[in-house]
């Protein structure tokens, strides 16, 4: 029962336990298979010949691409309208008054907010829709999508960009206090899920471990946004400290 649950398959219908084998549920490709949009038109589809539904299958999932990609490139200049915000203060120099532009948005604060929800949104929309379809059971596709991208953002893209500078040039790190934040967070991040996940309460989310997830986040923000004002560092303190007096803040 518990491994049938886990396959997002209600123990209790005779459809799921007649169509699955040892707890593996019924591939959509075969009859009594199904999922959230195919097959389109019943089981007539799956009498189809193979060959004609994968080209027909890779033509819609070409086309959901690049829908995908169109709503997230309107999304993303959205945000990026947002962030790019800037308001003129008041700035006492040498005894005169002066206008100086500023940005609104602090930049580590959007580029864990807004720009991470703008790049993740689809990942997340696809994890909330299989969730919510299989009566919140966890199904094949949405964590791993999750944890995938996590680990490829981790891992490759910055392999990438350590590669992708040319020789004899040197590139430096900015705010080394908040990468060393979101770097402790991102690993903590996994060490954390796989508490939730194996220890705590094997195989099942509790509400608390959800509200403390949740919770984590809005304190990954404040503390990132506290790296970057050098709350964490005499040496950053005075330069952050000037820093605001020059801008008015």
């Amino acid at each position: 029962m518990v491994a049938l649950s886990l396959w997002g398959i209600d123990p209790s219908s005779p459809r799921s336990l007649a169509g699955s084998v040892l707890g593996q549920p019924t591939p959509i490709c075969e009859h009594g298979g199904s999922g959230l949009i195919l097959p389109l038109f019943g089981d007539a589809e799956q009498d189809w010949p193979n060959g004609l539904r994968v080209v027909l299958y890779f033509i819609g999932l070409f086309w959901c691409f690049v829908g995908v990609a169109i709503i997230s490139d309107i999304f993303m200049g959205s945000i990026e309208k947002i962030t790019s915000k800037k308001t003129r203060v008041r700035l006492a120099v040498h005894g005169e008054t002066k206008l100086v532009t500023v940005r609104v948005w602090n930049d580590t604060v959007a580029n864990l907010t807004l720009m991470a929800l703008g790049s993740s949104a689809p990942e997340i929309l696809l994890s909330i829709i299989e969730l919510l379809s299989q009566d919140m059971y966890s199904g094949h596709l949405g964590p791993s999508t999750i944890v995938g991208s996590a680990a490829f953002n981790l891992l490759v893209i910055s392999a990438v960009c350590i590669m992708a500078i040319p020789d004899g040039e040197v590139r430096t790190i900015n705010d080394v206090g908040v990468f060393v934040v979101t770097a402790t967070c991102s690993i903590f991040a996994y060490i954390w899920l796989l508490l939730v996940l194996q220890v705590t309460s094997p195989d099942v989310v509790d509400i608390w471990e959800a509200i403390v997830t949740l919770a984590l986040f809005p304190a990954l923000v404040a503390i990132a946004f506290a790296a970057d004002k050098g709350i964490f560092s005499v040496k950053s303190n005075v330069s952050s400290a000037h820093r605001d007096h020059v801008l008015g803040l």
